[in-house]
């Protein structure tokens, strides 16, 4: 999960185009470098997981939207969409049809937590079903997902490439030159995951694939959340940057952090 919460934090003091800078030559933190609700519904998403590991698909369900619905409240002023920030706070929630880049920003978990594609994809599903269960809110978590599974079992960016091509229909042919000049501010997740990719396949390293992300523009945070969330899988994180990451979290949110890793490296 580093990746994903490294990746808003540095994408965060560049969100929108008024901030969007397209280069790769920027301080990579800055006191305007923050977590936002990229990272709260990650780790919401991760203690969910964490918390119903061989449970039905019901129990799972429910369990993401308790703690999505919990954390959101705990962090009220991170940036949530307008939508989504009705649901945080409704009785009954219910999933709204949407296809913004939330449910592929989030999905890094079930792709950790995961022990096949296969179950990465099914958990890529139930994350996005609860809020984003338009085909494209769920295509666009699932592609995440699969990337990173691939990813984190060694496979190359070749074969992640081709996969995700073949599978979910994303063109990944235009490079991030190509991209940069035109893109704005988007939040679907047609007009975010596949520059996410893009940008994590042309990378050459873990903080390279950021500032290549945050070099396109557009959703900044949200755009080097995915990104980073492949290439940390791909590449590792420094330990330098570990301890940014966590010295930036509060410690609730280090703490969900910590479990997840501690899960992942007993595996």
């Amino acid at each position: 999960m580093y990746g994903a919460i490294l990746g808003d934090i540095v994408g965060s003091p560049y969100e929108f185009d008024c901030n969007n800078y397209k280069g790769k030559d920027f301080p990579l933190f800055s006191q305007r470098s923050e977590f936002t609700d990229d990272t709260v519904m990650t780790l919401a998403v991760a203690r969910a997981l964490l918390d119903t590991r061989g449970q039905d698909d019901i129990s799972i369900k429910a369990a993401l939207v308790r703690e999505m619905q919990r954390l959101g409240h705990a962090y009220p002023d991170k940036g949530y969409g307008v939508r989504f920030n009705q649901w945080l706070y409704e009785d009954n929630p219910q999933p709204y049809r949407s296809y913004g880049n939330g449910s592929a920003m989030r999905v890094s978990p079930a792709a950790w937590l995961a022990e096949s594609i296969q179950e990465a994809l099914h958990l890529a599903q139930l994350t996005a079903e609860v809020t984003h269960d338009h085909p494209e809110g769920i295509k666009g978590a699932q592609a995440v997902a699969a990337a990173i599974f691939l990813a984190r079992t060694g496979h190359s960016k070749v074969v992640i490439k081709a996969y995700v091509e073949c599978k979910f229909g994303y063109d990944l042919n235009r490079t991030c030159d190509e991209i940069r000049p035109t893109y704005h501010h988007v939040e679907s997740c047609q007009k975010t995951v596949p520059q996410a990719i893009a940008a994590f396949l042309e990378s050459t390293a873990f903080e390279d694939a950021l500032r290549t992300a945050v070099s396109l523009g557009g959703d900044s945070d949200t755009l080097a959340a995915i990104t980073g969330s492949i290439a940390e899988a791909f590449y590792g994180v420094p330990e330098n940057l570990k301890q940014e990451c966590r010295k930036r979290l509060t410690p609730d949110l280090e703490e969900i952090l910590q479990a997840c890793e501690n899960m992942i490296l007993q595996r």
